[in-house]
């Protein structure tokens, strides 16, 4: 059972938002403030939905980087009742994965929960032992969703772990960008395939010895 975190103050919203998503079988704990919120990152909490503008010193923007600083696969949503652009490429570019504009509908959202939800564990393979995997010098720890090289944490966003993920665990398969699409956006995913290009280039940066090879024309794959 997934745990997720809502950060609303509209208090007639979030119990709706907690109605519908406890239907589904969801573990939610709500928070009013991005102060209350912030006591809760190290909880296990699986995705948080954060609207952006919180009574209080903390926005959703601060909260954001406060997760992403101890958590930076963590999956979240950001909704707005301010219908601009900015706030969108913001959230972005700060590193959530959907965004929603006030007023949303909450089945909309649920089912956003959902495939988020799908998109970011559909690779994790319960188990009491560690599932390590050994890319070169980078270590993937599968339990704990995170990377290292030489002991040092390399902060991935949840789509660049989801890639890298996909790739390591199929060494030497070519996969064109319709693939990849499809394994880290998921298939209701409307848009131009150059993002994955975006992706692999920020991964990359990120983590500049991987062995990846672009097949021009075609896609990627990944050399062990």
């Amino acid at each position: 059972m997934y745990n997720i975190a809502l950060v609303e103050d509209e208090k007639n919203l979030a119990s709706l938002v907690v109605k519908y998503l406890c239907a589904e079988n969801y573990n939610v704990k709500w928070f009013v403030t991005g102060e209350d919120a912030v006591k809760g990152i190290d909880e296990p909490i699986d995705l948080w939905i954060l609207d952006i503008m919180l009574p209080g010193i903390l926005s959703g923007y601060d909260l954001i980087k406060k997760i992403k600083e101890k958590k930076p696969t963590m999956p979240i949503i950001f909704t707005s009742a301010r219908d601009q652009d900015i706030d969108r490429i913001m959230g972005l570019e700060l590193g959530s994965d959907d965004y929603l504009s006030k007023p949303y509908s909450i089945r909309e959202l649920v089912v956003r929960v959902k495939n988020l939800l799908t998109r970011t564990y559909q690779f994790t393979v319960p188990s009491v032992h560690k599932d390590i995997l050994q890319i070169g010098e980078y270590v993937l720890d599968k339990d704990r969703r995170s990377v290292s090289c030489q002991n040092q944490g390399i902060p991935l966003t949840s789509k660049e772990y989801d890639l890298l993920l996909y790739l390591a665990e199929n060494p030497s398969k070519a996969f064109s960008r319709d693939q990849i699409l499809n394994a880290v956006w998921g298939e209701d995913y409307f848009g131009s395939d150059r993002v994955v290009d975006d992706l692999l280039r920020r991964l990359r940066q990120k983590m500049p010895n991987l062995q990846i090879e672009t097949i021009y024309g075609y896609g990627y794959r990944m050399i062990l």
